[in-house]
């Protein structure tokens, strides 16, 4: 039999506590993170990503405006990092599709906060599944973000 014995003095010891704490939180927050999201995988039906879109808050037209199959590119480039940032803000990560070939989705937004132009959310779809997405607004003025529905100004 071994008996083996350590001497830590109590830093180290609240030190190491303190670290096994955060990894315990950051845990929890990327699981809460992911669940947060709305339900992912029925979106191999038209219902099913109207429904994923409706879960943020977006009244889009039934019928999407757009559909295509694109390939998600496996060759880095800085247009694709900055737009893969934007999928990781929301909790998704396309370089895990780099070479797959995915299904385009592009739907009209109807009540896009003090729009004066035509808004569009994209979802990206594989094997039956929203891998990501943007919402755009096509003001000269507008910006592409997340399916997070913003504020408007009166809120």
């Amino acid at each position: 039999m071994f008996v083996l014995t350590a001497k830590v003095s109590k830093t180290k010891l609240a030190a190491i506590v303190t670290l096994i704490i955060a990894a315990i939180v950051a845990a929890a927050v990327v699981i809460a993170a992911k669940t947060d999201r709305p339900e992912t995988d029925k979106a191999d039906t038209n219902e099913g990503r109207v429904a994923f879109l409706a879960a943020y808050g977006w009244e889009v037209d039934a019928q999407p405006v757009q559909t295509q199959t694109v390939t998600v590119p496996k060759k880095d480039s800085e247009i694709f990092s900055r737009y893969n940032r934007l999928q990781q803000s929301q909790g998704y990560d396309l370089t895990d599709y780099a070479g797959k070939t995915v299904n385009r989705y592009v739907y009209e937004i109807l009540n896009y906060p003090e729009a004066t132009h035509p808004v569009y959310a994209t979802l990206f779809v594989y094997e039956g599944r929203v891998i990501g997405g943007d919402v755009t607004d096509t003001a000269p003025d507008g910006v592409m973000h997340g399916f997070a529905k913003p504020k408007s100004a009166g809120e």
